[in-house]
């Protein structure tokens, strides 16, 4: 099987901002972005949000709707197993996996993993995280299908969180590959998790505006701008990504 599916995990319920993923940015939502991003990157054969059965979730799969987006709901905590739903229910070789408190995400980069991966016959799994050098909220990870499928019968615990981390913890089982883009901006935090990173991101929409922005030049803009990259400076990455 061929193509490659886009599937955005999102969920109301966040502990260390709730609702994050329905907050406006511009005349968009933070969910707004991160599908508008997928998509304009052109890289997609498909693109699927994949959320849960709560309740408070309704209202994600409503924004689904007026976003003309793909929604398929699964289990709250076992991330793995919503990811392997939305697969069975929209087939591909490869998911292309994001998360959409990552409202700030480059098309460009999108489709330059997109073009590299399948460029690497046999690969198992891709990630610029490997190495990193993206700011945090920029990174894209691709895996086979078939790869996605044989961690179900592996993973457990956290791993199931992070859908994906059993195989890059196991080279020795899968086929990885950490794609590293320079340079080096590794210290630029662009991902929405706290109030703090909400300050930040909504400086950059307020700067930006509804249009999606290369990495290149917004790095250049908050390089001129260390105030806004204070903003969220002190926050700590959590463990387990919530989404």
């Amino acid at each position: 099987m061929t193509g490659l599916v886009g599937i955005i995990q999102a969920r109301m319920g966040a502990s260390r901002l709730p609702g994050k993923v329905l907050l406006p940015l511009g005349s968009r939502t933070v969910l707004g972005r991160a599908v508008a991003a997928a998509r304009e990157s052109g890289a997609l054969d498909e693109l699927v949000v994949a959320t849960t059965e709560e309740p408070e979730d309704d209202a994600v799969v409503a924004e689904c709707a007026r976003l003309t987006v793909a929604c398929h709901r699964g289990p709250t905590d076992d991330v793995l197993s919503r990811f392997l739903g939305a697969l069975d229910a929209y087939p591909a070789g490869a998911v292309m996996r994001f998360t959409a408190d990552n409202p700030l995400q480059d098309p460009d980069i999108i489709a330059t993993a997109a073009r590299v991966f399948r460029a690497v016959p046999g690969l198992d799994y891709l990630s610029t995280s490997i190495g990193r050098t993206l700011p945090r909220g920029l990174d894209v990870e691709i895996i086979s299908g078939p790869a996605l499928r044989a961690l179900d019968a592996l993973a457990t615990g956290h791993h199931r969180v992070h859908v994906t981390s059993f195989a890059y913890t196991h080279p020795e089982m899968f086929r990885v590959l950490g794609l590293t883009i320079p340079p080096d901006r590794s210290h630029l935090r662009l991902t929405l998790d706290t109030e703090a990173d909400w300050h930040l991101v909504r400086a950059v929409v307020a700067h930006v505006g509804d249009g999606t922005v290369n990495l290149p030049k917004l790095a250049e803009w908050l390089d001129a701008r260390p105030e806004v990259c204070a903003l969220n400076a002190e926050v700590a990455q959590k463990a387990l990504e919530e989404a």
